[in-house]
């Protein structure tokens, strides 16, 4: 089982990462269109004219669900800021209890946002919404990834919370604390 999670949450990570190459190729092409453009004109010779449609907007989104699809494995890995000013202070059988029930009352709220973002990607793909912009990106695509990440992070504050609870101090044992 602790293999499958780790594929998981890897494998969420790896989503997020194509987000992040995916805007950088997007304004790359954008950035190198332009200095074409500039190269052309200060020659005496007409611009090209490229331009990604939509770069800003659709940017936004990739944006948006690398940041939700990292989520998970940043959590697995430790690598959240943790405030741990309370916890440092406790005896360790307490101190993974409250990491425990913290990590229960994320899950439970995560699990809210993850079925609120379902409903409203299912609500948008039955409606057709689309976005505004000069390219008509489904909405329902962005939600989905939203809550597909959404639900990946839920599962790892659970599996976070059955840690805590059986002892074991991969919890506390990295991550940034303040």
């Amino acid at each position: 089982m602790r293999h499958a999670l780790d594929t998981l949450y890897r494998m969420a990570g790896w989503l997020a990462a194509f987000c992040l190459v995916a805007i950088l190729v997007l304004v790359a092409l954008q950035v190198g269109a332009r200095l074409l453009d500039w190269g052309l004109t200060s020659l005496g010779t007409g611009a090209t004219g490229f331009a990604v449609p939509g770069l800003a907007e659709i940017g936004g989104f990739l944006l948006g669900a690398s940041t939700f699809l990292a989520l998970a494995e940043t959590l697995a890995k430790n690598v959240h800021i943790r405030v741990d000013l309370l916890t440092t202070r406790l005896p360790e059988r307490p101190r993974q209890i409250l990491d425990g029930v913290v990590a229960l009352i994320g899950a439970a709220l995560a699990a809210f946002a993850t079925y609120a973002l379902a409903a409203l990607a299912m609500k948008s793909l039955t409606y057709g919404d689309v976005s505004y912009g000069l390219v008509a990106v489904p909405l329902a695509l962005p939600q989905g990834c939203l809550a597909a990440g959404l639900l990946v992070f839920t599962i790892a504050l659970i599996d976070e919370a059955v840690l805590a609870f059986s002892g074991d101090d991969r919890i506390s044992g990295g991550g940034e604390s303040i």
